[in-house]
C-alpha cells in the first residue's frame, strides 16, 4: 500500500484546511448565537467541513492507487479541491453575512453565489467521475482492494448526484412564482427548520434528502474501510486469509449498501422521517437484511483448491 506521503497533495492541504474550519465554525456554533432555518447558524459549515474532511483524503488515497492516467488524476484531484474550497468558502461567507447559502434567490447577489455553488459541485461531480474512471481502469494486485476502491467511488458518484434532488421547488414555492426567496429544500413534506435529530439535524417529522446524499457520498470510505476491518480480522478467521472470500464479502458489503441507499431515497421522497418508517419501509429493510445475511454465508465458504491431473491419477490408481 502506498505510503501517506504520496498521497494527492491539494486534496490533503484541502482536508487539513476542513479540519481547521471544524474547529472554528465548532468555536462559532458556542460564540455565535444566532440561528438561521432552525440551526445554529454556524451549523451547516460544521457539518460540511467534517464532511469533507473524510472525503478529501479517502480520494487522496484512492488516486495513490492508481496505475493509470495519473496525471489527469492529479488534474482531476486539484478540481476537486478547488471546487469544494470556493464551495466552503461561499458557505462562510454567507453565514458571516447571515444569510442562507443554500436554495438563496432572494437578492441578485445570493442568486449568483448559489449559482457558482451549483456550478462547482458540478464540476466536483465531473472530476470525481474521472477518478473512478481511471479507478476502473486500473489494475491492482489485491483484487478485494481493487473492487473496494471502485464500487465505493461509483456508489459515492451516485450518493452526491442525489444532492440534485433537493434544489426541485416545493409546491408551495412553485406556487409562489417569480416572487419567491427560496427554491429547493432539503425536507419533503414537511417545512425546514423543524424538529431533527441532533448532531445531524435530519428531520424527525418529514423525508430528509440529506440522508441518501450523506449515505451515498461516503461509501468511498465505509467500504474500503469494511475491507480493512477484514484484513485486520484474517489472524483470527481462517477464512478471511483466503482473497477470494474477502473478494466476496467486499461484494456483498457493496449490494447491501447500495441497496441501503435506494432504500433512503425512497424513504426520503415519500416524506417520511428516517426514524418513524413504515411497514413498507420495514419490510424492506428486513429484505436487505436477509439478503445480506445469505450473502455473507455465501461468501465465507473458502475456495476449494484447484484439481491437478497428478491428483485425478493417484484417485484413480487406489
Amino acid at each position: 500500500m502506498p505510503s501517506w506521503r504520496s498521497w494527492h497533495q491539494p486534496l490533503m492541504i484541502f482536508a487539513a484546511s476542513m479540519a481547521v474550519l471544524t474547529v472554528v465554525s465548532g468555536i462559532g456554533m458556542i460564540a455565535d448565537d444566532r440561528v438561521l432555518v432552525g440551526s445554529p447558524i454556524w451549523f451547516k459549515p460544521f457539518k460540511f467541513s467534517i464532511s469533507l474532511m473524510m472525503y478529501a483524503p479517502a480520494l487522496a488515497w484512492m488516486l495513490s492507487m492508481a496505475t493509470r492516467g495519473r496525471r489527469v488524476g492529479w488534474w482531476a484531484g486539484t478540481v476537486v479541491a478547488l471546487a469544494g474550497a470556493i464551495e466552503m468558502v461561499i458557505i462562510v461567507g454567507q453565514v458571516i453575512r447571515g444569510k442562507r447559502s443554500h436554495f438563496n434567490y432572494a437578492t441578485a447577489f445570493d442568486t449568483l453565489l448559489f449559482n457558482i455553488m451549483g456550478a462547482t459541485i458540478i464540476t466536483l461531480w465531473v472530476s470525481s467521475m474521472v477518478i473512478a474512471f481511471l479507478l476502473f481502469r486500473s489494475p491492482l494486485a489485491d483484487r478485494a482492494a481493487a473492487w473496494a476502491i471502485r464500487l465505493g467511488s461509483a456508489i459515492a458518484l451516485v450518493g452526491a448526484g442525489l444532492g440534485n434532488l433537493m434544489t426541485r421547488p416545493t409546491s408551495e414555492q412553485r406556487a409562489e412564482g417569480e416572487l419567491a426567496k427560496v427554491l429547493g429544500s432539503h425536507n419533503v413534506g414537511v417545512p425546514e427548520g423543524g424538529p431533527s435529530l441532533p448532531i445531524t439535524g435530519w428531520s424527525t417529522t418529514g423525508g430528509d434528502l440529506r440522508i441518501p446524499h450523506f449515505v451515498g457520498m461516503h461509501a468511498l470510505q465505509l467500504i474500503p474501510l469494511f475491507l480493512l476491518a477484514l484484513i485486520a480480522l484474517a489472524p483470527r478467521f481462517a477464512r478471511l486469509r483466503d482473497e477470494g472470500v474477502r473478494l466476496r464479502l467486499v461484494l456483498v458489503a457493496c449490494g447491501v449498501y447500495a441497496a441501503v441507499v435506494a432504500l433512503v431515497t425512497w424513504q426520503a421522497l415519500r416524506g417520511q422521517a428516517l426514524i418513524n418508517p413504515d411497514g413498507a419501509t420495514l419490510t424492506a429493510a428486513a429484505a436487505i437484511l436477509v439478503a445480506a445475511a445469505v450473502g455473507s454465508l455465501l461468501a465465507l465458504r473458502t475456495t476449494p483448491p484447484s484439481r491437478t491431473a497428478d491428483d485425478t491419477h493417484k484417485e484413480l490408481v487406489t
